[in-house]
């Protein structure tokens, strides 16, 4: 009897041994996978604020930037190089040189473009339809046009830039907007044209629309320019 008592004492003592030992690891098991599920929910929401402060910043820049679609005419629109820039630029021309920049606009009942009084003009005779050269040489002749069409229907609308030396036609494009592939409800259009040429004293330069009534001239009134430089 003793002796079965004492092997039922030993059994006793090594269960409650391997409970102690299984509880032990259960414990020890628990706090690791604790210390993984903290740690992973650290790292998310460190991701998430920086992907929050991320998209606050792309935010605060587009609001920004200005919009032109969201712009519209309510105000001028200055992206870029702009007509101020480059009229600093050619301020600087050779004593010899002769050089013209000159913002145009469109004309009452005329094709032909109107040359405002803002500018460079240097060496040259800048009036109110041309530029008049004053000494003989090779020009470089340039045209920059920005256009505005409200009411951009199905029907094609061609454009036509002609740049006239003398009232005739040295240079011309024509560029078709409004097609039915690209038609919206409104568009903006720029052209860019330049003509290099060899003029006399007293030759006369400017440029005519066929559709002066799309120029730009009120939502960016500084960007449509005849230039000239020798």
């Amino acid at each position: 009897c003793q002796a079965q008592e004492q092997t039922l004492s030993q059994v006793k003592d090594s269960h409650e041994s391997a409970m102690n030992v299984t509880e032990d690891t259960v414990s020890t098991r628990l706090g690791a996978s604790n210390r993984v599920c903290l740690y992973f929910i650290i790292a998310t929401l460190g991701a998430l604020l920086v992907f929050a402060l991320a998209t606050i910043m792309v935010l605060v820049v587009q609001r920004t930037v200005a919009d032109p679609a969201m712009e519209g005419i309510k105000k001028p629109i200055r992206t870029g190089n702009t007509f101020d820039d480059y009229s600093k630029i050619l301020q600087s021309v050779p004593p010899k040189g002769a050089a013209a920049f000159m913002r145009v606009s469109r004309a009452v009942n005329s094709s032909k473009l109107s040359l405002v009084e803002k500018g460079v003009c240097e060496n040259m005779h800048c009036k109110s339809q041309e530029l008049v050269v004053k000494e003989q040489g090779t020009y470089l002749i340039f045209c920059h046009l920005n256009f505005h069409f409200p009411n951009c229907s199905k029907s094609p609308i061609d454009i036509k830039t002609e740049l006239l030396v003398n009232n005739r036609v040295d240079k011309q494009s024509l560029s078709t907007f409004c097609a039915p592939e690209t038609c919206q409800d409104k568009a903006f259009k720029t052209l860019f044209q330049v003509h290099l040429a060899h003029l006399k004293e007293q030759d006369q330069i400017s440029v005519t629309l066929n559709h002066p009534q799309f120029l730009n001239d009120v939502s960016l009134p500084n960007e449509n320019v005849l230039g000239v430089w020798r």
